[in-house]
């Protein structure tokens, strides 16, 4: 496989180093598709040209083996009307071309196992895009679920405002009033009791005082 097949098998494994460290997996994955994506979109350029090269090598090649082939049956005529000098030289631009020939057909067969590996690597690009996408919508699915798994635990879970707790804390607060209004008015009828009581003991003591002021007098007489 070629270098650059070497070079994202690394990426891969780099990329996976990095998910198990970041706390924030979906920019990291983001951060590989648009790498992919730029290499992707690179490497299909670098496919059309390859294959605009190994199209033009070919028509080389069998242009070559066109001219070869009729050389050869230009020779072949000659020979048959008795001209070997124009055989001879019809026979020698006939192995030109034809090495000419075989240096293209080299050259296409180079070409066309390199494009053929470029084909495979655009490939595998698109395919390791794929399956990292799908990476990325799982765990952007997985962070919307821890979300509204926290949602839920903050609206429903220990801790968390209960509509009967709520009106108990209500009664308690309530209750609590209404003792300490009962507790004030017990004070204020209190209060009035001890100064009816203390007016009924003034009264009785005039009366005493009195009746023992009407003695006196009449001692005196």
């Amino acid at each position: 496989m070629s270098v650059m097949k070497r070079v994202r098998d690394m990426t891969v494994a780099t990329l996976n180093d990095r998910l198990e460290k970041s706390e924030d997996p979906v920019r990291v994955i983001d951060q590989f598709l648009w790498s992919t994506h730029q290499e992707i979109v690179q490497s299909e350029q670098l496919q059309r040209q390859y294959a605009a090269h190994t199209d033009s090598l070919l028509r080389q090649w069998k242009d070559a083996e066109q001219w070869m082939n009729k050389r050869e049956e230009q020779a072949l005529t000659a020979l048959k009307a008795g001209e070997e000098q124009a055989a001879k030289l019809a026979l020698q631009d006939k192995v030109a071309h034809e090495e000419r020939a075989n240096r293209y057909r080299e050259l296409y067969e180079q070409s066309r196992q390199e494009l053929n590996e470029l084909e495979q690597l655009l490939q595998d690009l698109r395919s390791e895009y794929r399956s990292v996408y799908d990476r990325r919508q799982f765990y952007v699915a997985r962070m919307e679920s821890l979300r509204l798994q926290q949602r839920l635990n903050a609206r429903f879970g220990p801790g968390s405002d209960d509509p009967s707790s709520l009106f108990r804390k209500l009664d308690d607060r309530m209750t609590d009033i209404e003792l300490e209004a009962r507790s004030l008015r017990d004070l204020r009828r209190l209060g009035q009791e001890s100064v009816l009581r203390l007016g009924t003991v003034v009264q009785e003591t005039i009366e005493r005082e009195l009746q023992q002021l009407k003695q006196r007098m009449q001692q005196g007489n």
